[in-house]
């Protein structure tokens, strides 16, 4: 498999990501809280994750390995719950803001452990994705913003937590069977959900019931496909681009929003999601030009 399909199926596992939003709001709407539909969404992630490795070659792991993989995914968990905080005194433009600072720190990540320096490519690409993001977020074209240090903090440790979870998910255990892998990240994310939002709609029958759709549709696109997507093309592509490509979720948003939920979308936020996509294309087309040179070099440098 090339290079550019790995980048391309971590740029579907942030795809799915940006899916979330129009399946939470219309649990909203129908009269479910914040518990019961985080909880419903990780809750189903794991059952559907699980389900998918009885099917799939079984491979023995060793305490520790399980250990660590289970470790890795509370930062999956801990990115919803900071997040959320975030929203408790933010509003929703620029707490998304807020969370798109990943893609710095992630190349921060990279350079920090893997010893592997900003390229001034990557640099402009991460300039880009933060331009496109304020724009897309509609944040440069609204009254003035209340901006709290609560939020801030809250929306800064969303950011962090997403980026480390996308730097461990290329980085643990790489040799492990992604779905495997993937089923080991979720119970680590689901575990950390539990313990701040505990179950408790799963008690009562009639939410239950009710919240189904709606978990399956959330386990789905944020439980089962971000962590298996991600472990396949992130040992492949390495946490710093893998940060960039994970900035789709947020034009995904605006166009789910537009075409499912009505929502009505301003010019300044469509140039934001051609912006952030430009970015994402520009940076993964001088990574695989670069790639291809440096195995070039190799291959000469072998047959002489």
């Amino acid at each position: 498999m090339k290079l550019w399909h790995y980048a391309l199926i971590v740029f579907l596992g942030d795809c799915s990501y940006g899916v979330l939003s129009t399946f939470v709001k219309l649990a909203y709407a129908a009269g479910f809280t914040v518990s019961a539909v985080t909880g419903g969404q990780y809750l189903f992630g794991v059952v559907l994750t699980w389900l998918a490795v009885l099917f799939t070659k079984k491979k023995k792991l060793t305490r520790i390995q399980t250990s660590r993989l289970i470790l890795s995914g509370v930062p999956f968990g801990l990115t919803g719950i900071f997040y959320y905080q975030a929203l408790q005194t933010l509003n929703a433009s620029l707490a998304i803001v807020f969370l798109f600072q990943f893609v710095w720190i992630g190349a921060l990540l990279e350079w920090g452990f893997h010893k592997k320096k900003p390229t001034k490519t990557k640099l402009i690409s991460i300039a880009l994705l933060l331009v496109g993001s304020m724009l897309a977020a509609k944040i440069l074209f609204q009254e003035p913003l209340a901006l709290s240090w609560q939020g801030s903090f809250w929306g800064m440790l969303a950011a962090l937590s997403f980026s480390t979870f996308v730097f461990l998910s290329g980085s643990v255990e790489k040799e492990t069977p992604p779905i495997l892998k993937s089923a080991l990240l979720s119970t680590g994310g689901a575990l950390t959900i539990f313990i701040v939002f505990p179950p408790t709609f799963l008690f009562d029958l009639d939410v239950l019931m009710g919240i189904i759709p709606y978990g399956l549709a959330l386990g789905i696109f944020g439980g089962v496909l971000p962590p298996l997507l991600y472990s396949i093309g992130m040992p492949h592509v390495g946490s710093g681009l893998g940060t960039i490509l994970t900035s789709s979720e947020l034009p995904v948003v605006v166009i789910m929003s537009s075409l499912v939920l009505g929502e009505a979308i301003s010019w300044p936020q469509w140039i934001g999601v051609i912006i952030i996509l430009y970015g994402i294309v520009n940076s993964n087309i001088r990574f695989d030009i670069w790639n291809k040179k440096s195995i070039n070099r190799a291959d000469n440098h072998y047959v002489s």
